[in-house]
C-alpha cells in the first residue's frame, strides 16, 4: 500500500506519495487524492523527498536525487523524461520538447502530458512556457509557477519570462 504525507511549506501545502520504492506523486492541492488506497504516514523516502524540495525552495538545491515512478502512457513518460533534462534556471517551450521527441507537431500532446505530470517540482513542468515566451497553465496555478521560476532566477514580467542567468 502507498504512503502519503503532507507538509506545510513556503509555497503551500504539499502532499508526497510513494509506493514503497519510488516517489509517485507530489500533490500541490488536496484534490484528486484517493486516500482509500494510501496510508497517511511519513516514510523515510517521503521525508527525503520533502527535505530535497525544502532545500530547492530555499535555493540550496538545483538537482533532485530521488527514485521516481510516474504512472502514465509511454508518450507521457517520454515528455516527463524530457522535462527532467531542462536545466535549473532555464525554460523551454512545448514546441521545443515536441521537436526533441521527434515530432514538432506534437505541441498540444506535449502540453497535455505536461498538464498530467504527477510529480511537479521534481519533474520541472514549471520550466515550460509558450513559444511566444508567455506563461501558460500550471496545475498549481500561475502564481506558483511564477514563484518557482523566480526561485530559479527567471524573472517573470507581464506574462513573459526572461532568463537572467
Amino acid at each position: 500500500m502507498d504512503r502519503l504525507f503532507f507538509y506545510n511549506t513556503k509555497i503551500g501545502k504539499l502532499g508526497i506519495r510513494e509506493d514503497g520504492k519510488n516517489i509517485t506523486h507530489i500533490y500541490l492541492r488536496d484534490k484528486d487524492i484517493d486516500e482509500d488506497k494510501v496510508v497517511i504516514e511519513e516514510s523515510d523516502l517521503i521525508k527525503r523527498a520533502y527535505i530535497q524540495i525544502d532545500e530547492y525552495i530555499k535555493g540550496k538545491r538545483k538537482i533532485f536525487d530521488l527514485p521516481l515512478n510516474p504512472n502514465g502512457t509511454e508518450f507521457q513518460k517520454k515528455v516527463w523524461k524530457a522535462l527532467t533534462e531542462i536545466p535549473y534556471g532555464e525554460t523551454t517551450s512545448y514546441k521545443d520538447i515536441a521537436v526533441t521527441l521527434g515530432n514538432e507537431k506534437a505541441c498540444r500532446a506535449v502540453g497535455m502530458a505536461n498538464n498530467k505530470n504527477p510529480i511537479p517540482i521534481i519533474i520541472p513542468c514549471h520550466r515550460v512556457i509558450g513559444a511566444n515566451k508567455k506563461l501558460v497553465g500550471y496545475a498549481g496555478g500561475l502564481d506558483l509557477k511564477k514563484m518557482l521560476l523566480n526561485l530559479e532566477g527567471i524573472s517573470v514580467q507581464e506574462d513573459k519570462v526572461k532568463n537572467e542567468k
